[in-house]
């Protein structure tokens, strides 16, 4: 899994950190058509995060999770064949459901298989993809020397094919063992209650709100930072690709070492306030950075993509160890999937609140840092009680005989 992780992000860092650029200046869309497309796309592959959820607790991970690969395979060959605007949102809503619907499974996979190691476990997963992101940033940097068409086509040919061998590599993985999916006989008592109902749960549910908010960092990097640099700022256009790099080097770099301090579940809890501190600094560099030349543009910018690089790297660790500890054993896959819409809605959301950041002004950046800010002191606050009577635990595995 941890190559497939490395494979996987390779492709993805060739297409990711050039595409908003292809769409400006290639297929010539606006500033807001770029912002609705992603944010359409993003809307519809919302979908795709319960129900991998449901789907991971009914049927074996790796069969589905193959089944996604080629879907999100399908989706940038697609791609490929056409520069209309609805195909385009079309086919990115398609690749964006498999990618989201994958991405929780790929999590639940690790929690399954690394119990109670599973905040070194990500850390050490997340320095795979960040590394395959660098890769693919790299390339992608070199790529838009050449400045042409055909060049932005390869890329997405690379990333298509990425898609094809991560799906050949996920067919040898190991199943790993599910509490959730209980093998029983016609001896077997029937179970005395369903399991928990993540929509029921209105805690979690408040949790999951704020975690919308949390994961904006993925479109600042992703849209925002594109579009300031293109639009907003002196800084050159081959900057946007080489931040990108920056960002998964600085991954690779320390998330492993910042997973020591995640050692408990309330260790992690705390971590919310280095991350809310974070943001806001991303947020004023970011304003900043559209008050000088070429070189002031270049340092501000620069420090802003390791201010919310700091902020994904916290969040990351907090993320992932307080959807797991919020979970029941008996409905990790519905509650995961549930927590995954998190990041799906803000894939939809997300283009919006950049641009929206971008459209108001000088202080647009500074005022969005600190609501997320804000965001994680309230996270802070609502996972308190809950999670005193939730302590981390080895994840239960119970299969009877057939």
């Amino acid at each position: 899994m941890l190559a497939i992780a490395l494979v996987d992000r390779t492709g993805s860092g060739l297409w990711a950190s050039v595409s908003v650029l292809y769409i400006t200046y290639v297929s010539h869309l606006s500033v807001a058509q770029v912002g609705t497309l992603a944010a359409i796309a993003g809307a519809i592959g919302i979908a795709g995060v319960p129900l991998g959820g449901r789907l991971a607790d009914r049927f074996p991970l790796t069969r589905v999770l193959v089944a996604l690969q080629l879907l999100r395979a399908l989706a940038s060959f697609a791609l490929l064949t056409t520069d209309n605007y609805v195909l385009l949102i079309v086919f990115s809503a398609a690749g964006g459901l498999g990618d989201r619907a994958a991405n929780v499974l790929t999590k639940l996979y690790a929690t399954r298989v690394a119990g109670p190691d599973r905040i070194r476990y990500q850390a050490i997963s997340r320095t795979a993809a960040n590394a395959g992101w660098a890769l693919g940033g790299l390339t992608a940097a070199a790529a838009l020397a050449l400045g042409t068409t055909a060049a932005y086509h390869w890329l997405l040919l690379g990333d298509a094919l990425s898609f094809v061998a991560v799906a050949t590599l996920t067919v040898g993985c190991g199943e790993p063992p599910s509490p959730q999916r209980t093998v029983v006989t016609s001896k077997d008592a029937q179970p005395a209650s369903k399991p928990p109902n993540p929509w029921r749960d209105r805690t979690y549910l408040a949790y999951v709100a704020t975690e919308t908010v949390l994961f904006l960092d993925d479109a600042v990097f992703k849209v925002g930072l594109p579009l300031w640099i293109a639009h907003a700022s002196d800084a050159p256009h081959g900057l946007v690709p080489l931040l990108m790099v920056l960002n998964n080097v600085m991954v690779v770099a320390l998330i492993v070492p910042l997973a020591r301090f995640a050692t408990t579940t309330a260790a992690t809890r705390n971590l919310l306030i280095p991350l809310s501190v974070a943001f806001a600094l991303g947020g004023a560099t970011l304003t900043l950075s559209a008050t000088g030349g070429a070189v002031t543009a270049i340092v501000l910018l620069t420090a802003t993509a390791v201010a919310f690089t700091m902020a994904e790297m916290l969040h990351a660790t907090v993320s992932w160890e307080l959807s797991v500890a919020l979970a029941p054993d008996t409905a990790q896959g519905a509650y995961l999937g549930v927590h995954g819409l998190a990041q799906s809605t803000q894939r939809s959301s997300g283009p919006l609140a950049v641009t929206a950041a971008i459209a108001s002004g000088s202080l647009g950046w500074t005022v969005f840092g600190a609501a997320i800010a804000l965001t994680c002191m309230i996270q802070h606050r609502l996972v308190r009680e809950p999670l005193a009577r939730t302590p981390l635990s080895v994840l239960p595995v119970t299969v009877s005989e057939h």
